[in-house]
């Protein structure tokens, strides 16, 4: 089979699209025919030796995909051969064919195609986890999310007007900020060409946002701090300029604010009933059309490396994602 293999961790140039053994099935395994797998920063991270996980060499990034199963390992009595699916793995999707643990495959609903499949695992649950159980965001409250014409800063401002917050959304270009808008976002702030604290100020009449979230790090994660009420919460999501912060704590203090970890890959593996009503209440959502997972690109798997690339350079919008067989 093919997969889009990293040989040593390094520059993304270097991922290379190789014929490798296909997987088989062990005991409590599936192995599932990819129809579709898409790209997320962490796989830009992973590839470079950049990310907190480093798996053994050689590997084939990509978290998410969706496709059909293909065969079935011992013991897995839940699915069979030819079920439509999407699954979470740590690595492994930007393939033909990924061997992957039954517990965490998830039927694909029959009205979602394999594109948006691929594309809603990973954002849309750290999203929901990120603003329902970590900042506890309430109706009426004020959320700004950063980054958010990436996958989750997407998820974050859909989810976060289903739960009846304002959503105010801050990216790099008036371009990404279309998109955000499309999505629901209630105001935009492009921040490299605004001062983020000011427009805060501007939208929120000097009372600040009550809860940030933070996909980007950097100099942006102090500025939105600031740019809180008075206990105001910071999500720590990730860091898309490749800075980690060092945030004053006096900043925490003045104003009784939070910073919030969110980490929902372990999360959901220390709590899968709470994980399971998540993802019942995403594809109610997706039913109702109350969500749409934005893709925004499809690509051959030939074209996976330029676009981690460019994510890599936060030159993306929404969801790429790479269709296998095309």
């Amino acid at each position: 089979m093919k997969a889009l293999v990293c040989n040593a961790f390094g520059p993304i140039e270097d991922l290379k699209v190789e014929d490798v053994e296909s997987p088989s099935a062990g005991p409590g395994q599936v192995v599932v025919a990819i129809k579709a797998a898409a790209l997320n920063f962490p796989d830009a991270l992973i590839v470079q030796g950049s990310y907190q996980v480093k798996p053994a060499l050689p590997f084939s990034p990509g978290a998410e995909f969706a496709g059909v199963v293909k065969t079935v390992g011992e013991g897995v009595s839940h699915l069979k051969v030819g079920d439509r699916v999407m699954a979470l793995v740590p690595h492994g999707g930007l393939a033909e064919e990924c061997a992957v643990d039954a517990r965490g495959v998830i039927p694909l609903p029959d009205d979602m195609d394999y594109a948006t499949g691929s594309a809603l695992l990973l954002t849309y649950c750290t999203s929901l986890h990120a603003l329902k159980d970590v900042a506890k965001l309430a109706a009426g409250e004020t959320l700004l999310v950063l980054g958010a014409s990436g996958g989750v800063g997407i998820a974050a401002i859909e989810i976060g007007k289903l739960m009846g917050a304002r959503v105010i959304a801050a990216a790099s270009s008036e371009k990404k900020l279309a998109l955000c808008r499309e999505h629901g976002a209630d105001e935009t702030i492009d921040y490299v060409r605004d001062d983020l604290r000011e427009r805060v100020d501007a939208l929120t009449e000097k009372r600040g946002v009550d809860v940030v979230y933070d996909a980007v790090g950097g100099a942006y994660s102090e500025a939105a701090l600031r740019a809180t009420s008075w206990g105001g919460r910071l999500l720590v999501v990730g860091f898309a300029t490749g800075e980690i912060p060092r945030i004053p704590l006096n900043l925490a203090l003045l104003k009784e604010r939070e910073i919030l970890g969110v980490y929902w890959g372990d999360w959901a593996k220390r709590n899968p009933k709470l994980q399971q009503a998540h993802l019942l209440q995403l594809l109610d959502w997706f039913r109702n059309q109350q969500i749409a997972p934005p893709v925004t690109e499809q690509l051959p798997l030939a074209g996976a490396v330029d676009a981690l690339q460019r994510m890599a350079k936060r030159q993306v919008r929404g969801k790429v994602v790479v269709l296998i067989d095309k």
